[in-house]
């Protein structure tokens, strides 16, 4: 599938107009890319829209002495977040930004030490100082509850300051960031057909979509063109990813309000799914399945083990609900309306269940599928709930479609051609969160310069604070599920 793929160089003053431009006509900011060039530094705005498959890149230099440029916070929410990354991480400076806070370096990260410019060097010494500064809530009966980052079971690390009164949230504040791994940098310098290991660990539940995305992007950057029947079989790991995922969460979110029977049996169906994954692909969790220019699985599924498990599935949710308890629980919980979803660029699950349509495997297709689009509107615990119910089924039919319709070899395997000068590719897949993009830049002697990496999880994490004001702290745990976001993903 070839998109309408644009390319624009622009003065950093042009790079506002060029971008209402594009928000007018409905694009989206689907990634912000720094690099350091040496002497100068540059930034690539990649922007994203659907049906047909449409792809702007806007990029600008900056001086690498002093690095600033116009913010765009002012037209976009996800841009101000880009910005305040690239601060963090390049020092680049977003002039007008309306609050340009530490969002990646915590407090004892050095002031003006950023990682990812190349003379950065090794780490210096860090020191405590100082604090996050919380916005404090004040008021007759208000009080602050801290949460984390450190928790109760196998969950990664993140702070969250809750200001109540009573039960009631008034506000919610998530500071995450705490398991940061300096993966893009881990990228550079590694072969370009040698690094997909790295995009397996990037989020461990999401190791087959991003290892797509990876391989996408590579390919894109080194011209190496896959064939229809070796996409549709990576299409068809992907959608195994989406169903192990969907069914548990569909058990922990009945585990989190006391229906533990429903979590036994779908976490029962999750098994079922990961040992297919092993006899499948070797690995459990689908690694080594995917690489650039290449797909191996060792044996398919058969379309009746999927229908099978769908029925199994259907039925659990269908009791679940019938629960009286557990429906009144989920409906009208932690609602995120469809204008904030909107407004903050949610994408996947969590924006398809607040009324917005978001699917990159028909807005950014990289094979022809049939896919059955779910959707919902109320934006609560239960549409996010029945959303995963229905993804569940569509995906166990597209996935059962992908096995029966296919012909050839299991194993494919395209070598790269010869490449003159540096390239760049971009890699987007609809993984079981949602889009994950993947932007890559590959030097004359086929290594990896840049790899900008973002996961729906980036996106997605604001909305969850916006989803808990007025409702209660007991529900947090439920609503936290109900969006399941990746710690690792977004913190890369």
């Amino acid at each position: 599938m070839t998109p309408n793929w644009l390319h624009h160089r622009l003065p950093g003053d042009e790079i506002a107009g060029k971008a209402e431009e594009l928000v007018d006509q409905g694009f989206r900011l689907g990634l912000v890319a720094a690099h350091d060039d040496g002497e100068r530094l540059r930034v690539v705005y990649l922007f994203l829209a659907g049906h047909p498959d449409r792809r702007v890149e806007l990029e600008t230099l900056l001086t690498a002495a002093d690095p600033a440029l116009p913010s765009l916070a002012y037209l976009s929410f996800p841009a101000s977040r880009f910005e305040r990354e690239m601060a963090d991480l390049y020092g680049i400076r977003p002039v007008g930004h309306p609050h340009l806070r530490r969002l990646v370096r915590h407090a004892h990260w050095p002031q003006d030490w950023h990682p990812m410019r190349a003379d950065a060097g090794l780490p210096p010494q860090f020191a405590a100082t100082g604090g996050f500064p919380f916005v404090t809530v004040q008021g007759t009966g208000v009080y602050e509850i801290p949460v984390g980052p450190v928790h109760a079971g196998l969950i990664e690390p993140g702070h969250f300051r809750f200001s109540v009164v009573g039960e009631t949230v008034l506000r919610l504040k998530a500071r995450l960031w705490f398991v940061h791994r300096g993966l893009e940098k881990l990228f550079e310098g590694r072969p370009a057909t040698a690094a997909v290991d790295l995009a397996e660990r990037i989020s461990g539940d999401t190791s087959a979509a991003h290892a797509l995305a990876h391989s996408l992007a590579i390919e894109d950057a080194l011209g190496i063109e896959m064939p229809e029947e070796a996409q549709r079989l990576r299409a068809l790991l992907v959608e195994l990813e989406r169903l192990y995922n969907h069914a548990a969460d569909l058990g922990a979110m009945a585990n989190d309000v006391g229906y533990g029977i429903a979590n036994a049996h779908a976490q029962r169906i999750r098994e079922q799914l990961l040992r297919l994954n092993a006899v499948v692909t070797g690995h459990r969790l689908l690694r080594g399945a995917i690489y650039p220019g290449g797909v191996t699985v060792n044996r398919l599924p058969t379309a009746a083990q999927l229908h099978s498990i769908a029925t199994d599935i259907a039925e659990i949710a269908e009791l679940t609900l019938a629960n009286t308890v557990v429906y009144d629980r989920f409906a009208g919980t932690s609602v995120l309306d469809r204008d904030d979803a909107r407004a903050m660029g949610c994408l996947g699950y969590v924006a398809r269940a607040s009324g917005v349509r978001t699917d990159a495997r028909t807005e950014h297709p990289f094979t022809a599928l049939p896919i059955t689009e779910s959707g919902a509107g109320a934006g609560d615990v239960l549409a996010r709930y029945t959303l995963r119910r229905d993804e569940f089924a569509a995906s166990a039919t597209l996935a059962a479609y992908l096995v029966e319709s296919h012909t050839g070899p299991n194993k494919y395997v395209v070598p790269a051609p010869s490449t003159r000068g540096p390239r760049s590719g971009i890699g987007i897949v609809e993984g079981w969160r949602g889009t994950i993009v993947h932007r890559v830049e590959i030097s004359a002697d086929a290594r990896i310069t840049r790899s900008k990496v973002v996961d729906p999880s980036w996106f997605n994490w604001p909305a969850v604070p916006v989803a808990m004001a007025d409702t209660i702290v007991p529900d947090f745990p439920l609503t936290n599920k109900s969006f399941n976001l990746s710690y690792a993903g977004n913190d890369l």
